[in-house]
């Protein structure tokens, strides 16, 4: 491989030729062999957002020529077309400020707008990173990644589950079934019903995730090192966030306390909350599902899922449900990333907040894995569901449950002895019923009719 030399206040450190970053990238290459988890892309375009809308508020606010301005648009377009991807190598397990991430960003942006020019028109510190610290770009870029991330992957994602489940809803408004509480034969319900709260659950979890987006639409740029804005000039960080604003089409403005920006992550902790809560919905709603398709002989088999892959190595014919299972998977992960988020949240000292990077790392992986297994859920599972209503009417006539719809008539006692007659002799309802003398057989069928107790 060849090298070139490359310097920063420290001195000189060979990077390799074909790339584009700088001293201090390198330096973080070296220092940092941790894991296998990288910065995440989206957090890099993020960068390239909020590093163009930042030379453009330098820019009208008389800190930044024209010709400079535009190499570093050129630069951020590029990285935003995917055009520079392999020149952002950082690990997620490097310093708690993002620092070497920030500086990352400048350095290829700088060297970019450098080799387009002929010549050193850009300075990594003194023109891209102009009038910022990592202290504020690091958490602005975080809460842009965020924001754009949930609108683009999860909101999407989630609207599609939401159809499919509206259309399963209508086709089965029909279909009465046995309804189940404590896992245990419960009063009749239609498999409509049961599906609009799958349904609901997810309405209620898209409305708590848009609920939560205010904080993340205050940025934390103009506060450079500690908050108090030293070296922005004035308006910039209504200026800067108004260009995030403008590039993203999302309601971004400048956060009124930088304090409260730098230091604290509330606002990721709050919108990661109603992930959890997405998670722990769709949790319920896979289990629901792999419940009711169990079988395909001796389990529920209320319902048929699609058979996507043989399930075993060793018992032929054996299918599972996959999808199920990679859902309940993602779930316990969000479930976890959740707890990172809150106890690396709570560690802001004094005026800076030092676990940024795995912030980032696991709001993101949550919000990614969220979208990839709702999408793979609804295409691979939820669209091919169909009832097997043959056997959800055997459930429905052989449940002890549907005595509920004689306790007006005998009283909840005698309706008790039906049922327990019924289970201890393995005989019907009917047949305890009429054998206690509570009622004639023309009586029973005049007063029982379970397909209407929905």
């Amino acid at each position: 491989m060849e090298y070139r030399m490359e310097h920063d206040t420290m001195g000189q450190v060979a990077v390799p030729a074909d790339k584009l970053w700088g001293a201090q990238t390198q330096r973080s290459l070296e220092n940092f062999p941790i894991g296998e988890e990288k910065m995440p892309p989206d957090l890099i375009q993020a960068f390239a957002i909020l590093k163009e809308a930042c030379a453009a508020a330098n820019h009208r606010l008389g800190k930044l020529d024209d010709r400079r301005f535009a190499l570093i648009q050129g630069a951020c377009q590029a990285i935003l077309a995917g055009e520079l991807a392999g020149n952002f190598p950082l690990a997620v397990w490097q310093t708690g400020s993002g620092t070497q991430t920030n500086m990352n960003c400048n350095e290829v942006i700088a060297r970019w707008g450098n080799l387009q020019a002929g010549e050193d028109l850009l300075h990594p510190n003194d023109h891209v990173n102009l009038s910022q610290s990592s202290n504020d770009t690091f958490p602005t870029a975080l809460h842009i990644a965020a924001a754009t991330a949930l609108h683009r992957r999860l909101f999407p994602a989630l609207e599609e589950m939401l159809v499919c489940l509206q259309d399963l809803e209508n086709a089965n408004g029909d279909v009465v079934k046995t309804g189940r509480t404590h896992l245990q034969d419960a009063v009749p319900i239609t498999f409509g019903q049961e599906i609009s709260g799958w349904r609901s659950m997810l309405e209620h979890s898209r409305d708590m995730v848009t609920a939560s987006l205010d904080g993340l639409y205050e940025l934390a740029l103009g506060g450079t090192a500690v908050g108090t804005g030293l070296n922005a000039p004035p308006g910039f960080d209504a200026a800067a966030a108004q260009e995030v604003a403008q590039r993203t089409g999302l309601p971004f403005r400048t956060a009124p306390n930088k304090f409260h920006a730098l230091t604290a992550k509330d606002a990721l902790v709050f919108t990661h909350g109603a992930l959890k809560a997405l998670a722990a919905n769709l949790m319920k709603i896979a289990n629901d599902v792999r419940w009711l398709a169990s079988g395909p002989r001796c389990g529920l088999g209320e319902i048929f899922i699609p058979e996507n892959e043989p399930g075993s190595s060793i018992m032929p014919g054996k299918v599972n449900p996959t999808q199920c299972e990679a859902l309940t998977m993602v779930a316990v992960q969000v479930m976890g990333n959740d707890t990172v988020m809150g106890i690396a949240a709570s560690q802001g000292n004094f005026e800076l907040n030092v676990y940024m990077p795995v912030l980032a790392h696991n709001f993101l992986q949550s919000v990614r894995l969220l979208a990839d297994a709702m999408v793979s859920f609804t295409r691979r599972c939820l669209k091919g569901l169909t009832p097997n209503r043959e056997k959800m009417a055997e459930n429905l006539h052989r449940s002890l449950m549907t005595v509920t719809a004689l306790t007006p008539i005998v009283g909840y006692e005698n309706g008790a002895k039906i049922a327990k007659k019924a289970h201890r002799e393995n005989i019907s309802l009917k047949e305890a019923a009429v054998a206690l003398g509570l009622f004639t057989p023309e009586a029973f069928d005049a007063a029982f009719h379970p397909e209407e107790m929905a």
